[in-house]
């Protein structure tokens, strides 16, 4: 066999996919990411009713979702390296199982606490599955291709996202099957996903008995992120601003992530590769996910408790008027990832999404318990067709930079940096949002003449079951949601503008063609070189290569992964 027939075969695992085989699984991994980006848009919608039914109250609606985010943000960095390190399809499958489980235990709580608590386990799913998937794709394809198929990500995010509160509201709405089914309704979906993936799916397994996970460095970041969060949730509100729990709490949350950092700088395969981060366009992608992330989940979430508390509109209703922001980013992640792949230009569609996304919120922030709903609809598509045009083409600028044996660190880190963007965002604002309905609430009943009763109407502590409160408390309740809503609209569209002056930095690079970095890939025919990606002893340097252009092994025929 030739030079050229070996080196072909021996890097087939980085080959880019032929267009028949990367659908036949990308199939499967579309249903996978419909389940986990549906497993929270369908109870968004529903929350409202769930908390009301299990007596929960303000705070414990933000940690239903809370949790959810924190335990796939913690777990994110960590599923990213185990991709690097094992074989991606079976972390695939534990992770559906972990997800089926969770789904199913939530789905049969009794109290808000056993809920929260599922939520939590159905994050460690949720993360795993929205990662793998995005590695598992570039894997088999090249960043510039990827834009075509981001797009098809992108609609399937959309349509479950949009699909997704319309269902929750109509199966919390139908008597016979009630809030629960919002959890079990993802079952079926991960068993057509898991006989798919089990046959079309095939991956190069490769073994590294070498390598090992830096558990230490997952176990601080994520006692650190959990320690800012609780701080975030319960200042003001359980203790001042200025208090010895403000400063033990802020004290601690420095010295775990500061002892993060310092672990991650020195093993040899950190969690979150800090040399990969460190450079300025993955920094920059970085810091414009962390500001989408907050801007975008931090907002969102709360959109179905405005309409239906603040609006009075029933779980469908609510369901059917967020569909103006699902529309955005279905529309615009199609458009944009087809455009991207043409061109094979990413900074301008980034940088025009950041600036629509801070309009869209901007245009929110006015928003109050009687604004036209067709006025909040128009708003509400700008955000979306920014968050379409921005999101996923980030975690572009990033692989971009990367060699294929560090994809899965380098998209676990911007896929944790947007999370706990999103974490932080949804804390912050429904804690802002918690204590300015509080003191609404509070000031509403006093001119009825009801003292004493803001804490069993709503606020941080306060039940939502407002159906069950009489007609004049209810119209204090729905006024302070309504005009609290549009107050933590405005912080979104601040947080927003971090990340236009990120995407604004980014260099204006085209996209490369190979599924490898140049100086990662195989050499071709040269003698003395080796086919296994690593450095070619006495050949000539291969990191000269544009960024955007071809590596050196283009060139030649390689065998698919089938």
């Amino acid at each position: 066999m030739s030079a050229q027939a070996v080196a072909a075969t021996e890097s087939s695992d980085s080959a880019p996919m032929d267009h028949k085989h990367v659908l036949r699984a990308l199939s499967g991994l579309l249903i996978v990411l419909f389940v986990a980006m549906i497993s929270s848009t369908v109870v968004s919608v529903a929350l409202p009713q769930i908390i009301g039914s299990l007596g929960g109250t303000q705070s414990q609606y933000t940690w239903v979702v809370t949790a959810t985010l924190l335990a796939s943000t913690a777990s994110t960095p960590i599923w990213g390296k185990l991709a690097d390190l094992f074989n991606k399809k079976l972390l695939l499958q534990i992770a559906i199982g972990i997800f089926v489980v969770a789904s199913l235990g939530a789905g049969f709580a009794q109290n808000t606490p056993t809920l929260i608590g599922f939520r939590a386990v159905q994050g460690l799913g949720m993360g795993a599955l929205q990662v793998l998937v995005q590695v598992i794709l570039a894997a088999m394809i090249s960043p510039k291709e990827r834009g075509r198929y981001n797009g098809y990500l992108g609609a399937v995010m959309a349509v479950a996202t949009v699909g997704g509160p319309l269902l929750g509201g109509a199966i919390t709405d139908v008597d016979w099957l009630g809030w629960r089914w919002c959890f079990f309704i993802a079952l079926p979906f991960t068993v057509v996903a898991s006989v798919i993936l089990a046959r079309t799916l095939h991956l190069e397994d490769v073994r590294r008995p070498d390598t090992k996970v830096d558990y230490w460095g997952a176990s601080l970041i994520a006692a650190g992120v959990s320690l800012l969060l609780l701080w975030v949730t319960f200042v003001d509100n359980d203790f001042a601003w200025i208090s010895w729990q403000t400063g033990a709490m802020l004290a601690g949350t420095v010295v775990l992530l500061g002892a993060a950092v310092a672990v991650e700088s020195k093993v040899s395969q950190p969690v979150i590769p800090l040399h990969v981060i460190k450079r300025r366009d993955p920094a920059l992608a970085i810091v414009a996910s962390l500001a989408v992330g907050m801007a975008m989940f931090g907002g969102a979430v709360f959109l179905g408790q405005y309409f239906q508390i603040g609006r009075g509109k029933s779980p469908t209703q609510a369901g059917l008027l967020t569909i103006p922001l699902m529309a955005g980013v279905l529309l615009a992640s199609t458009v944009a990832g087809r455009l991207v792949s043409r061109t094979g230009k990413v900074k301008p569609f980034i940088l025009a999404g950041t600036v629509i996304l801070a309009g869209g919120f901007f245009g929110l922030a006015t928003i109050d318990a009687h604004t036209s709903l067709v006025v909040v609809g128009a708003w509400m598509f700008l955000v979306g067709t920014g968050v379409g045009m921005s999101m996923q083409n980030l975690v572009l600028v990033l692989q971009n930079t990367v060699p294929l044996h560090e994809l899965g660190a380098a998209s676990g880190a911007i896929t944790f940096f947007r999370s706990l963007g999103g974490t932080i965002g949804v804390s912050v604002l429904g804690a802002v949002l918690a204590n300015s309905v509080s003191g609404r609430i509070a000031d509403g009943l006093r001119k009825l003449g009801i003292d004493g009763a803001a804490g069993a109407a709503g606020g941080g502590s306060g039940t939502l079951d407002v159906k069950g409160m009489p007609a004049p408390v209810q119209a204090v309740v729905r006024g302070a949601y309504g005009d609290a809503t549009g107050h933590i609209f405005l912080i979104a569209a601040f947080i927003a503008l971090v990340g236009i002056l990120a995407a604004a930095f980014l260099t204006p690079t085209t996209l490369r063609d190979s599924v490898d970095l140049a100086e990662s890939a195989p050499a071709a025919v040269a003698p003395g070189t080796t086919t296994d990606g690593g450095t070619v002893p006495g050949g000539p340097p291969t990191d000269t290569a544009p960024s955007g252009g071809r590596g050196p092994d283009e060139g030649r025929a390689k065998t698919p992964v089938s």
